[in-house]
C-alpha cells in the first residue's frame, strides 16, 4: 500500500510539469499575434515585473537561465524595438536593460491576454482552493530550495 502512495505522490511532480507545459502552450497561442516566442515574451514579462534599468545578469538569474542563453533573446527584443540595452554608468562591462515605449505597449496587450488566460484556467476553482494551492506550491518550493541549499532561505527570513 505504501508503494502505491509513493507512486501517486511522485506523479504530482509529473502533473505539475505537464500543467506548466500546457499553460505555456495556451499562453503561446494567445500571444502568437505578437510574433514572440516563449523565450522572448517570458523575458519581456519578467523584465516588466522586475522594473526598469536592470542588468542582463539580474534578468538571467530571475529567469533561471544562463546569461549566454539570454543574450540572443535580448538581441531579438532589441531588434523588435521592445527593449533598450545600454552600458552601466558604474561598470562599463555590464549592460542594463529597459523597456521602450513600444515594449510597454506590447506588455499592455500581453497583460490583458494573460489575465484572460488565468480567468479561463481558474474557471470552476474557488478563491479558497486557489489560495490553498498557492500556499502548497510555495511550501514545496521552499522545501526544494532548503534541500538544495539549506542556507539559502535563512537570509530571506
Amino acid at each position: 500500500m505504501e508503494r502505491i502512495n509513493q507512486l501517486a505522490q511522485s506523479s504530482i511532480a509529473e502533473r505539475l510539469g505537464r500543467l506548466a507545459r500546457l499553460w505555456r502552450m495556451v499562453a503561446d497561442v494567445e500571444l502568437a499575434p505578437l510574433g514572440l516566442t516563449y523565450s522572448r515574451w517570458s523575458a519581456l514579462w519578467k523584465l516588466y515585473r522586475m522594473g526598469q534599468d536592470i542588468s542582463q545578469k539580474e534578468l538571467a538569474d530571475a529567469l533561471e537561465i544562463e546569461l549566454a542563453s539570454l543574450m540572443r533573446t535580448l538581441g531579438h527584443l532589441e531588434q523588435q524595438g521592445l527593449i533598450d540595452r545600454h552600458c552601466c554608468p558604474v561598470d562599463k562591462r555590464a549592460r542594463r536593460i529597459s523597456l521602450t515605449q513600444t515594449g510597454f505597449e506590447v506588455i499592455e496587450f500581453m497583460e490583458a491576454r494573460i489575465m484572460g488566460i488565468r480567468a479561463q484556467l481558474y474557471a470552476g476553482i474557488s478563491e479558497e482552493a486557489l489560495s490553498m494551492f498557492e500556499s502548497t506550491l510555495n511550501q514545496i518550493s521552499d522545501n526544494a530550495i532548503k534541500k538544495l541549499n539549506p542556507t539559502m532561505l535563512k537570509g530571506e527570513e
